[in-house]
């Protein structure tokens, strides 16, 4: 059973929602939240599997709340739904640790098919969007001075996995790029999230930016 909390200020789309999950087989509604404060306390009240989080709200916004439920090292994932698919607000969210995003529009199966992704500890972002966003929102941005003491971790395969992770590499690209199979290719990307303490790919591609192994493209 997938356990879910709704955050959203608005009465009828948490309703919506709330219908939509309660009349899906193997989905759980454990509680609704109208702001960021009232998510964060329900998240450690209720410890649910996904968090659908919307963004503007009144008081603490979707983003803040959704860098305290992931700093507090709760396993409940946050998936971020928004009106614009390359808002400010997107990138934003998946900074502050949100597993991914869906448009507030997506169709039924696809926002079901989003919770049971993030659930199960994938991303719901494509790799190309993630670079894309990355792209749009850093063209200002130096990378960090001081490299970060977790990429001395990393073997040299490692490095060039996470390389290719942050240019929005999928799994099957990794393979070809480095004639290796795609299970040594999802070793190798675990232990990479392990080791730089990413939650998910998403997380692996801000990394890589943070710390200048990827650059923007112009």
């Amino acid at each position: 059973m997938t356990t879910v909390l709704i955050v959203d200020d608005q009465p009828l789309q948490r309703m919506g929602f709330r219908m939509l999950l309660d009349g899906t087989p193997g989905m759980s509604v454990v509680g609704e939240a109208s702001a960021g404060a009232e998510a964060v306390r329900m998240v450690e009240q209720t410890r649910p599997d996904v968090v659908l989080m919307d963004v503007r709200m009144p008081g603490m916004d979707g983003i803040e709340a959704t860098r305290r439920i992931t700093a507090a090292g709760s396993r409940t994932r946050v998936l971020i739904l928004t009106t614009f698919d390359l808002d400010e607000y997107v990138y934003a969210g998946l900074r502050a640790g949100a597993s991914g995003f869906l448009l507030k529009d997506a169709r039924p199966e696809e926002l079901i098919a989003g919770i049971r992704a993030v659930a199960s500890g994938d991303s719901v972002v494509a790799p190309s969007l993630t670079r894309k966003l990355m792209d749009a929102y850093l063209q200002e941005t130096a990378p960090t001075a001081r490299a970060d003491p977790r990429l001395g971790t990393l073997s040299e395969r490692e490095r060039e996995v996470l390389e290719a992770i942050g240019q929005g590499a999928t799994n099957t690209e990794i393979a070809e790029r480095f004639t290796l199979t795609e299970s040594t290719v999802k070793k190798h990307v675990g232990r990479v999230l392990a080791k730089i303490g990413a939650r998910d790919r998403i997380q692996a591609v801000i990394f890589a930016y943070d710390n200048g192994l990827v650059e923007p493209r112009a």
